[in-house]
């Protein structure tokens, strides 16, 4: 499981369908083979390592249904270990299982701040809604305001700098993972043995509504 919050800007050195080698330094640290780190919200396990990269293996699906097939050697890429079991949420729940891929309608500066867009799919966009979470390219970040299948979102200088979402531009495919807890609620509000108990009302009497 991961945060969103990124640690490293890597550079790919090789990727193909099969593995790629990315060059970093501080995810580095105390990762042993066997270990998960995210590209760009992509949970890959570390086969092998030296002193200045890793190698790890990806599959054939993975490389077709994320963004990790518009990387290129030398292209920035957003790193983030696996959180130990004593570490800090600093982000939300970010499992770096990609549900989909978005493509950046613009990057604005707005007052220090850049605001940025992205369309998704439908499939993905049901599950965003204004003030929640979502992971762009392995980055947890708050969504401003949705429109259709259109999310617009405020981030923050800091955010901007220290992570790849520096070098989008308008036409970019980046990948995307919806927040976990959304599809929760959905698979228990769809069966059949909640349909009958959760209704308008319950939600109303709970303080939901």
């Amino acid at each position: 499981m991961f945060t969103g919050i990124i640690e490293e800007i890597g550079k790919v050195l090789t990727i193909t369908e099969k593995k790629a080698v990315i060059e970093c330094k501080m995810v580095l640290e105390n990762t042993k083979i066997g270990d998960s780190i995210a590209v760009n919200g992509v949970c890959l396990t570390v086969t092998a390592i030296d002193n200045s990269s890793f190698t790890a293996d990806v599959s054939p699906e993975t490389f077709m249904v994320t963004a990790l097939n518009e990387l290129k050697p030398a292209s920035s890429v957003n790193l983030e270990r696996a959180m130990p079991a004593d570490g800090r949420f600093g982000g939300h729940i970010v499992a770096g299982h990609v549900d989909g891929i978005g493509k950046v309608g613009n990057v604005t500066p707005n007052n220090g701040f850049f605001d940025l867009s992205i369309e998704l799919n439908p499939r993905d966009a049901k599950y965003v809604v204004k003030k929640g979470s979502i992971a762009v390219n392995g980055v947890s970040l708050t969504v401003a305001d949705i429109s259709g299948n259109a999310v617009k979102i405020a981030v923050i200088p800091h955010t901007f700098r220290n992570t790849c979402l520096r070098e989008l531009q308008a036409g970019n495919y980046v990948n995307i993972e919806v927040d976990i807890l959304a599809k929760y609620v959905e698979k228990f509000l769809s069966t059949s043995d909640n349909k009958s108990r959760i209704d308008m009302d319950f939600l109303k009497r709970n303080g939901f509504y």
